[in-house]
């Protein structure tokens, strides 16, 4: 691993492998919401309190891209048992998060040899349609073979990116594709570790996605209405299962990408990225010096500082952000290496989940200004399981949980399925209150908040009951 950096003298033009055909796409009313089959409607949710703040959630991490929400009067006392549960749909294969906007959401998952975009009604589930092409994706190292990327919503479009790469955009209205694209056989990109997984971005009118193809480019935008290549930034760098996001640099719009995922050696970095033409400011190279290791938190941008993390021993870094582009290193630390949750920037200090593996996991806070850890903690508890009709007491916890900054505290989904509220301060740690939403491992994607409704996705099948995957709503609008 190594702090040098690169400054790029001038932008580099690639060409589009691959426009994509236009395709007639005739005129159609949107589509009504129908019953549907894979739904459990379990009530109504509450009325929104008066004066209460929402938002859509349209793209992984939320509205600000950042995991911090606006939304206001939340339910903070659960009753026993936890929140209420609106709606559960059995989903198949899956690493994903839903994507909101008004009535619509839309989620993305596998089932038998089908990649399938799902758009529901978000307070009851109803089917609006439902769009399905093949996939033999199989990830070598056991785990789900569905995708990894997650809608994002853009006006009457959404986006999506499969776990062999396919691209497709489609009518938000009536599910129709309007174009598509296959980036694997485009840019010739090989199979990663376990697929394509970035969430792409919405910049104006352009979608911005880490392709990661041998040679460049690293990042390439494609025209939203059409799908052709806009411009590529970067040549050295793979794809990552981090998601690139946007930021405000010094009074100009930039574009952070943490690239890097399969390679001998290991390469792999943070790319400073003008959306308008594609020029790179710089490339930091950061990643872990294992093989088989991945780029997967994504970049927190903080002001005119940017922060990157790793696992597999790389850690974090804090670069200071010049107003010419250039790039100076703040800090390094071997104390704060996220896997794949993306660290909460909260008045001028990080807070996330560091560590590789369930039993080497805890949550952290780290000052801004000096990278000094303010404070660890490990949250656990004692559980009582039913192991075949025999209670046991078991020690559980968080282990590499993700964070939501909303409402003035930290919403906290841990990877076997417990929510918590936490209070989160320089100062230290406190639980506020817990819930044991389900028992199932792989609880990896960061809850999504839309108008007091909390979508949770359960990835694995139950531990206990064996009660399939599904994605599940919540109330979560406080009383009146």
């Amino acid at each position: 691993m190594s702090v040098a950096s690169t400054r790029a003298a001038e932008k580099r033009v690639f060409r589009d492998p691959a426009p994509p055909e236009p395709l007639i796409v005739p005129a159609m009313e949107p589509v009504p919401a129908k019953p549907n089959p894979d739904i459990k409607f379990h009530g109504k949710p509450k009325p929104l309190p008066p004066g209460a703040v929402t938002h859509d959630w349209k793209s992984f991490l939320g509205p600000t891209h950042n995991a911090i929400s606006t939304e206001t009067r939340l339910l903070h006392d659960w009753p026993r048992g936890g929140p209420k549960m609106v709606w559960e749909m059995r989903k198949g294969t899956s690493f994903t998060s839903p994507a909101i906007a008004g009535e619509r959401l839309v989620y993305f998952h596998r089932t038998a040899s089908e990649e399938r975009v799902e758009c529901l009604h978000p307070e009851n589930g109803s089917r609006y349609w439902q769009f399905s092409y093949g996939t033999r994706f199989e990830d070598r190292y056991g785990y789900n073979n569905g995708p990894r990327s997650s809608p994002v919503i853009d006006e009457d479009r959404v986006f999506t990116v499969g776990a062999e790469g396919k691209l497709h955009c489609l009518k938000l209205s009536t599910g129709q594709v309007l174009w598509k694209r296959d980036l694997a056989a485009d840019f010739k990109v090989p199979q990663d570790f376990f697929g394509t997984a970035s969430t792409p971005l919405i910049d104006g009118g352009n979608l911005i996605v880490t392709v990661g193809a041998p040679g460049g480019p690293t990042v390439a935008s494609f025209n939203k209405t059409n799908g052709k290549l806009v411009w590529g930034a970067g040549d050295q760098w793979g794809p990552s299962y981090s998601s690139p996001v946007p930021a405000t640099v010094h009074g100009k719009p930039r574009v952070f990408a943490l690239a890097g995922g399969e390679s001998r050696p290991p390469t792999g970095g943070l790319l400073s990225i003008d959306p308008r033409d594609g020029a790179l400011d710089f490339s930091f190279p950061w990643r872990s010096a294992s093989y088989e290791s991945v780029n997967a938190s994504c970049p927190v941008i903080a002001g005119n500082q940017a922060f990157v993390s790793a696992s597999y021993k790389a850690g974090g870094a804090l670069l200071n952000l010049g107003p010419d582009g250039s790039h100076t290193v703040a800090w390094t630390t071997q104390e704060f290496g996220l896997h794949w949750n993306t660290a909460v920037h909260k008045d001028g200090y990080l807070y996330g989940f560091d560590g590789r593996n369930e039993p080497d996991a805890s949550l952290a806070c780290i000052e801004l200004k000096t990278g000094k850890i303010m404070w660890r903690e490990t949250p656990e508890w004692e559980e009582t399981l039913n192991m075949g009709g025999v209670p046991r007491a078991q020690r559980l916890g968080t282990f590499r949980g993700s964070l939501l900054h909303v409402d003035g505290r930290f919403l906290c989904l841990g990877e076997l399925g417990h929510l918590m509220w936490l209070d989160l301060t320089p100062k230290g740690y406190k639980e506020l209150s817990r819930t044991w939403l389900f028992p199932a491992r792989e609880t990896w994607a960061l809850p999504v908040l839309s108008r007091g409704l909390l979508y949770i996705s359960q990835n694995s099948a139950g531990l206990f009951q064996r009660e399939p995957p599904r994605l599940i709503c919540y109330d979560f609008r406080a009383a009146k």
